[in-house]
């Protein structure tokens, strides 16, 4: 049965590979080099065209870049990784170390050698090699790179999230000696296509004085704005969720605590503040502080660059966010933050291969996505991503990734569209759920993230007919236009076309049912409401650690995928569907290319009411996946 995955997988990477190889000629030898010239298909962004080019980049800019490696086997890897996760197959959580997948799947010391060897003798400094192999770190300036690759580096000006930005990316093939080309799998770092790649959270503007909003649904309605749904079905939007609530929402017991596993964050820049903010907001909301030694980070060397162009106070908003949603669920399990030198270049792509590459965590939350859809990072990019992720994946460690917070992304991206790294087929892509709790913490309501916008219009609500029609944020979800279907997605998702689809599972994200954290900003404690799937990641990786904690000799779980669809339809995942439900609220949550009205005033929130292509549906659907997490899903994972 497994067969399929990785076959499906290695024709997709061959088909995109020609498809690039056939459109490009090979550039001229560069000095230094003997030989013939081979070029690496897929370092080029999709925004880089000649109709976009507006300047010649500047030659003395030093810029870092990675040379990716290619593994030794990599359909034979791609077969072990789904052997040791299909239920029922003997090779199930047989799970390889470090070592084991450095001696039998990496890139050998004698390719780092002629890779680094080469670099040299064309003027690059190597600064470093990955502990793994699968990157040689170097550095020189653009005039050096562009000769070394057989380049030309330009400026380009593209729309990206509804906005125009001028990024840097190869205007020409990217080459490499022939004798190299068949180490050499991608140059990363030549273009800034990573920039693109953001936090995918909000919290809500502090609302109006006159609001009263909501401890628990229902709790305060106001009563002087039309009531568009029966009593008990609307309610003021809800300040967040404490700890306490959101443990109930997933039926958690005392000792659902993630003891003794390790919980692995992703992100760029560092909070100063994370364990000191994470331990007052736990005295205030009914979780336990981080013991000593419980939460370290993992920085990069050198620190940090780029913190103003890359909204380092975003990043560190959603740093600590990961931290205190995955505590929230596993109190007790170890939280180890990677942290990435910037957004920009290869920042992330670093610091995940570290969490990787370090094996010291058993799941590894990344609240984080392409910011214009799957197609817009190169090919080459996306396949290093795979790559790691796939060295996860048959190391045990389990990665779950948000799917995003503008829907279909047909308003930034101006169609509909999966995101990346969500699409790929070696995560857990984690959508969201609106849920509201009564005073007693049961569901009242609990249906797909997908919010409609209506404003106030006397005795009426009027649709709000923004850039994207009524739509006010909601999860990502759809189907890739890159990844076949694994076999575990086989037959169970509609529509799909034989294409990978996402997400697989839901969690709160809603921001107006959000969850309570608390977070220093310039000086100042506060506790506020966040919401989006960059919240629903993390508590998904709890999950997954209190999953590990009940198992025998708490075995990890590895790609995580084939057992979730092997558990659909059973007490462990509740189906979520429709509610007509809603929300009143003084001020609209703003989410990155989601246009809503920015000022005070008198707002209604439709649930899951379609206001793109996306809602949540019997079975699996493209907003919740299988659905979400239920009384049965802690023991079920730990079978």
């Amino acid at each position: 049965m497994h067969s399929r995955l990785w076959h499906a997988l290695a024709a997709t990477a061959a088909l995109l590979a020609s498809t690039v190889a056939t459109a490009v000629a090979a550039p001229t030898a560069p000095a230094g080099d003997t030989g013939d010239r081979a070029p690496i298909a897929g370092n080029t962004p999709a925004w880089a065209t000649p109709h976009t080019e507006v300047a010649r980049s500047n030659g003395n800019t030093v810029r870092h870049i990675q040379v990716a490696l290619a593994l030794r086997d990599q359909a034979g890897a791609e077969r072990l990784a789904a052997q040791l996760a299909i239920p029922g197959s003997a090779e199930l959580g047989k799970f390889l170390s470090s070592k084991e997948f450095l001696d039998r799947f990496a890139p050998t010391q004698d390719a780092v050698d002629q890779v680094s060897q080469w670099l040299g003798a064309q003027g690059l400094h190597v600064t470093g090699v990955s502990a793994n192999r699968h990157f040689v770190d170097a550095e020189a300036p653009t005039a050096a790179l562009e000769s070394a690759f057989g380049t030309r580096i330009a400026a380009f000006r593209a729309l990206i999230d509804g906005t125009t930005r001028t990024l840097t990316a190869p205007a020409s093939p990217v080459t490499v000696p022939a004798s190299l080309r068949a180490s050499i799998t991608a140059v990363l770092g030549l273009d800034d296509s990573a920039a693109l790649l953001k936090p995918q959270h909000t919290r809500p503007a502090a609302a109006a004085a006159e609001q009263h909003c909501a401890r628990w649904w229902g709790e305060q309605n106001n009563i002087d704005v039309p009531q568009k749904y029966p009593s008990g079905s609307q309610s003021n939007s809800l300040c967040g969720y404490t700890g306490t609530q959101v443990r109930a929402m997933y039926k958690l017991s005392n000792g659902n605590t993630g003891a003794g596993t390790t919980i692995g964050v992703v992100g760029a820049y560092n909070s100063a503040t994370v364990v000191a903010d994470t331990n007052q907001a736990a005295s205030q909301l009914g979780v336990p502080p981080l013991a000593a030694g419980q939460y370290s980070a993992v920085l990069p060397q050198g620190g940090f660059t780029d913190a103003t162009e890359c909204g380092a106070d975003g990043w560190a908003a959603e740093q600590t966010l990961d931290v205190q949603a995955s505590h929230t669920i596993a109190p007790s399990a170890k939280i180890r933050y990677y942290a990435g030198k910037t957004c920009k270049g290869t920042g992330l792509y670093d610091a995940f291969n570290q969490a990787v590459t370090d094996n010291a965590v058993d799941v590894i939350s990344n609240s984080y996505g392409n910011a214009d859809g799957e197609t817009s990072l190169p090919q080459a990019a996306r396949d290093q991503f795979n790559s790691m992720a796939l060295q996860a994946a048959i190391q045990g460690q389990t990665i779950t990734v948000s799917t995003g917070d503008a829907g279909n992304n047909s308003g930034p991206v101006g169609h509909p569209t999966a995101s990346f790294p969500s699409s790929s087929p070696w995560v857990v892509a984690v959508g969201g759920t609106s849920v509201g709790l009564d005073q007693n913490n049961q569901p009242k309501v609990l249906t797909g993230w997908e919010n409609s916008g209506n404003t106030q219009s006397g005795i009426t609500w009027t649709p709000q007919r923004d850039a994207d029609g009524p739509f006010a944020s909601g999860a990502g979800g759809g189907t890739s236009a890159l990844y076949d279907a694994p076999d575990w997605q086989a037959g169970v998702v509609p529509g799909a076309g034989g294409k990978r689809a996402v997400p697989d599972i839901a969690a709160l994200a809603d921001s107006y049912t959000g969850m309570l954290v608390g977070q220093t900003i310039k000086g100042q404690f506060g506790i506020g409401s966040y919401g989006g799937t960059s919240l629903a990641s993390p508590l998904i990786a709890g999950l997954v650690a209190d999953a590990q904690q009940a198992r025998s000799g708490t075995a990890r779980a590895g790609l995580l995928t084939p057992i979730l669809y092997s558990l659909r339809g059973s007490s462990a995942i509740a189906d979520v569907v429709p509610q007509k439900a809603g929300v009143w609220t003084p001020m609209m949550h703003a989410f990155g290319g989601v246009a809503v009205p920015g000022g005070q005033g008198s707002y209604l929130i439709d649930f899951d009411a379609r206001p793109q292509s996306l809602q949540s549906g019997p079975g699996w659907d493209n907003v919740t996946g299988l659905g979400t997490p239920d009384s049965g899903f802690i023991s079920a994972l730990s079978q």
